[in-house]
């Protein structure tokens, strides 16, 4: 029996500069598994071509005209029919406002545009695969302070009360940075069993990725900066 073709990942890229776009799509062409099924210039282009080609990869910059890079996130991000695509902000700029609304508005992951050519393809692969990826310089110390200073907006304690305690262990290692295997480690449970538990708690606080489960964690207090 022929093994059925693996389907690439489909890459949208959106930055208002062509060289860089072009960078990009010179680098993601090279790779069997990644195609690019569209560019934008704009943050509204994004959104729309976004709709018509249902990426399962977005590389959003994040100063573009006509709805920046966060703004069309938080739109593309609430469309129906694109509950899988994936968003992975690219950017100069690693400031705490940035990376925390970039999270906020449904971004799964945040890379600086000094990254090599292996760290984006393998960024990209990880987003694709449902998981959640920050550049090693945005650390969990520099969304724990963000979030730390926004008290008024934590999630009151309502939103854990859907949790086990074991699904509330999990989260707080998630946020923590633990993979799923460490978390298995850690708690002395399969990673299978560990990723079953990650998966009850997206669903029940209705969180897109893991991205969203660390800034759960956070902003209510599960995990402390």
């Amino acid at each position: 029996m022929t093994a059925q073709p693996i389907e690439p990942i489909k890459v949208l890229l959106a930055d208002d500069e062509i060289l860089v776009r072009s960078g990009f799509k010179v680098l993601l062409d090279l790779e069997d598994d990644i195609t690019v099924v569209a560019e934008a210039a704009t943050g509204a282009e994004a959104v729309e071509r976004a709709r018509v080609t249902r990426p399962d990869v977005v590389l959003m910059d994040i100063r573009m005209p006509k709805l920046d890079g966060i703004e069309a996130t938080s739109h593309l991000t609430r469309i129906p029919g694109l509950e899988r695509t994936r968003v992975l902000v690219l950017t100069t700029y690693d400031t705490d406002q940035n990376v925390f609304d970039a999270l906020q508005a449904g971004a799964s992951g945040f890379l600086l545009k000094d990254a090599g050519p292996a760290e984006l393809l393998h960024a990209i692969r990880v987003i694709a695969a449902g998981d959640a990826l920050l550049a090693p310089r945005i650390t969990r110390r520099l969304i724990g302070r963000f979030t730390a200073q926004q008290a008024a907006a934590r999630i009151a304690e309502e939103t854990l009360s859907v949790l086990t305690d074991r699904e509330r262990e999990i989260v707080a290692l998630v946020g923590e940075g633990l993979s799923n295997t460490e978390i298995g480690t850690r708690l002395r449970l399969s990673p299978a069993t560990a990723r079953t538990h990650v998966g009850n708690a997206m669903r029940k606080l209705r969180a897109r990725d893991r991205a969203q489960l660390v800034v759960i964690a956070y902003r209510t207090g599960l995990v402390t900066p």
